[in-house]
């Protein structure tokens, strides 16, 4: 066998998803010889229900041939144009028509004239964090990475793959990330010798954390990226899996400043999963070497080229379809299409809510949990000392209760468990975003999942 030498990597260590994920067979397993029902509160995958693909293909196709109709061909065996670029290598920035339709729809949703020339396609969301941090990171020279404690497991994952980044990790309350604690995160990195290009978060639907900022959290977080000179990298799988009220809703970091905000678009979660589109948008301006300003999103657009050189045409013309109505009209907006998907996790978010406060409601010296205002998740902590959610914790539910559900320690950063060794350590990621069930079976499912959990911890608690 040939080995080779390669003695600078560093095996990254794996996530606690990821980990999950891998020993999840064998304990359902377990759970299944002892007849226990599996009950999923741990995937945050979007639910079968809402991203069922036949209306789509059925209305994807019928945009196509609305396309081609307008284009009038004359000549039978020529090949439409839209057929032809679908199935054809593309430029960086895919489909000019699919970033007009998205720019228009998108930025009437969120008050903001975006330019569809600095839409940067992306492999979803994941693809833009990829993005940002490979242009950040090419100079070589050592990178601060400021993030929420905790924060996603995909940008602590994406940042841990760069030898000279570290993460400065910011505590949050129940309104976000803490002012005065972000500021000292920004200087400290900078003080021992790290170049801050941006702040990530998820400030709506935050995963994991399960919340989102508060207006005023947001304005003063935007103050301090100004005055610091950093950018926010805003990253919104959730924005349109809202739960607040239209008057309610808090404003993007893009729609406030997108000069001063690098904004990660996915349609995993509006439209489908699997293509895999997203964008990334910015409307900053960097000064790099020599004093030069340039647009980030011409910076940007360089490093796509050197990772995706040629984007998914496909995909993204059957994005476009879906921005275009049954009378292949321009949608003037995006949330007639969340509320499909809105229906189904509303009233989820509404049982898990209601079954723990029903069950555990009179131990509040015991429990408490997040009310999530967007996305997919509730984070249910334990208030006592002598519970620890670790791996045998959740190993445990699943083998002996049957309750699948994702632990919240690995979600903070290394220097969050160094400031405090037990950060997430009481704490369970609780999803009520999917089940492998539809209809008045997905709702008996959920509601099953949440009474087994509630059981489970109320016994695990000595109540």
């Amino acid at each position: 066998m040939t080995q080779i030498d390669a003695p600078d990597l560093v095996l990254q260590p794996v996530s606690v998803t990821r980990k999950m994920a891998a020993s999840l067979p064998g304990l359902r397993d377990l759970a299944q010889s002892k007849g226990l029902k599996i009950h999923h509160l741990g995937a945050g995958y979007p639910h079968p229900e809402v991203t069922d693909p036949r209306g789509f293909l059925e209305h994807q196709q019928a945009y196509f041939d609305h396309v081609i109709e307008e284009e009038g061909l004359n000549d039978p065996e020529a090949v439409p144009e839209i057929l032809r670029e679908s199935f054809s290598y593309t430029d960086t920035l895919g489909p000019k028509t699919t970033r007009a339709a998205f720019a228009a729809v998108y930025g009437s949703d969120w008050g903001v004239e975006m330019d569809p020339d600095r839409l940067i396609p992306t492999v979803g969301a994941t693809g833009g964090i990829n993005l940002i941090c490979s242009l950040f990171e090419r100079p070589g020279k050592p990178v601060g990475y400021i993030t929420d404690a905790p924060t996603y497991a995909g940008f602590t994952a994406r940042a841990g793959l760069c030898q000279h980044a570290r993460i400065f990790s910011v505590d949050m309350d129940e309104e976000g990330a803490v002012p005065d604690r972000f500021r000292e995160q920004i200087r400290s990195a900078r003080e021992q010798g790290f170049f801050v290009p941006f702040y990530y978060t998820v400030p709506d639907g935050h995963n994991p954390a399960g919340f989102s900022f508060s207006q005023a959290r947001r304005e003063k977080l935007l103050d301090i990226a100004r005055e610091e000179r950093i950018l926010i990298v805003e990253d919104a799988p959730y924005v349109y899996i809202n739960f607040a009220s239209e008057g309610d809703r808090p404003s993007p970091f893009f729609a406030m400043a997108p000069e001063q905000t690098v904004h990660l678009f996915t349609g995993s979660k509006i439209g489908f999963p699997g293509p895999r589109v997203g964008f990334l948008y910015t409307a900053a301006d960097l000064t790099i070497a020599g004093g030069e300003t340039v647009s980030l999103s011409e910076m940007a657009l360089t490093e796509a080229s050197s990772d995706v050189l040629f984007q998914n045409p496909q995909a993204l013309r059957g994005f476009e379809a879906l921005l275009h109505d049954e009378n292949f009209k321009l949608r003037e907006s995006m949330w007639p299409l969340a509320e499909a998907k809105l229906s189904v996790y509303r009233e989820n978010r509404e049982i898990i809510l209601s079954i723990l406060e029903r069950e555990l409601g009179a131990y509040p010296e015991h429990f408490e949990w997040t009310t999530p205002g967007a996305g997919f998740f509730s984070v249910f902590s334990f208030l006592k000392p002598d519970t620890a959610t670790d791996d045998a914790f959740v190993e445990k539910l699943v083998s002996e209760y049957g309750i699948v559900v994702i632990p919240m320690y690995d979600f903070y950063p290394a220097d969050a468990r160094e400031r405090n060794p037990g950060a997430g350590l009481n704490q369970l990621r609780l999803s009520f975003c999917f089940s492998e069930s539809t209809g008045d079976a997905r709702r008996r499912d959920l509601t099953e999942a949440v009474e087994a959990l509630c059981t489970a911890v109320k016994k695990e608690s000595n109540l």
